[in-house]
């Protein structure tokens, strides 16, 4: 059932409640014309964009290897370059060589739940490790 309703109410009711303006048209109705935009931020704040990119980063930490008498040579490099993302051979060769003659060495600089997780697994392989604050002390 269709109820018969005057274009001047259409029209009214349009303007009213939908921000649209209605340009006269032919007998079936008009035609909508899309309102200006309103640009909605406020000086002073940031958009919800801004602040996406201005997102805090975790504080680095320092992923330590600590040389053990248990683990071959090795496989301590097979486990570094399996654990850490980007890790090559001669990367992984140099810091085994590090920790197995200084006692310690630097794998990785990340931030602290990246840094969390490579330790775990690089002692869920048995080696020895630990994670610090890189504060800026080399």
């Amino acid at each position: 059932m269709a109820i018969a309703v005057p274009q001047s109410m259409v029209v009214h009711f349009i303007r009213c409640f939908s921000g649209y303006t209605a340009l006269p048209g032919g007998p079936g109705g008009g035609v909508l014309e899309r309102p200006p935009l309103i640009e909605r931020s406020s000086p002073g704040r940031e958009s919800e964009f801004d602040l996406r990119r201005k997102k805090k980063v975790s504080p680095p930490y320092r992923v330590m290897l600590h040389n053990d008498n248990y683990n071959r040579r090795e496989y301590v490099v097979q486990v570094l370059m399996k654990v850490i993302p980007g890790m090559t051979l001669d990367n992984a060769v140099n810091i085994m060589q590090e920790a197995h003659y200084n006692g310690l060495a630097v794998v990785i600089i990340c931030g602290q739940a990246d840094a969390e997780d490579h330790c775990l697994q690089l002692r869920g392989n048995g080696l020895l490790s630990s994670i610090e604050p890189a504060n800026g002390n080399c």
